[in-house]
């Protein structure tokens, strides 16, 4: 820590965060973790509120760190899927205790 700021390259929880933070990256890991591999369209769909740009980021931020995959089929119309990697499968047991806090804390 320099000047109060903590450093995510030594503070374990700051780069966790700084890999997996955002509103829709967890829910991206879960909905891949529950569902199995999916297509963009089919993303979209379960996630009405989020918008193209903000998917399509949180894809390619989530690929390039490694925690899901991108397969391309070369085809007409185009097909790619999504799934997680061995790295993103990591996570789910994290996601899976922030699910039953979220259970027992969920406002009524």
């Amino acid at each position: 820590m320099k000047d109060g700021i903590i450093d995510p390259s030594v503070c374990p929880i700051s780069y966790t965060l700084s890999i997996v933070g955002g509103k829709w990256k967890w829910v991206l890991m879960w909905i891949l973790s529950t569902k199995g591999t999916q297509r963009y369209g089919e993303i979209r769909k379960l996630l009405p509120n989020i918008t193209h740009k903000i998917l399509i980021q949180h894809l390619k931020e989530l690929e390039a760190n490694g925690l899901i995959s991108r397969k391309e089929y070369s085809q007409v119309p185009p097909k790619v899927e999504y799934s997680l990697t061995e790295k993103g499968q990591t996570l789910i047991p994290i996601l899976e205790l922030m699910s039953d806090w979220g259970s027992i804390n969920l406002p009524q």
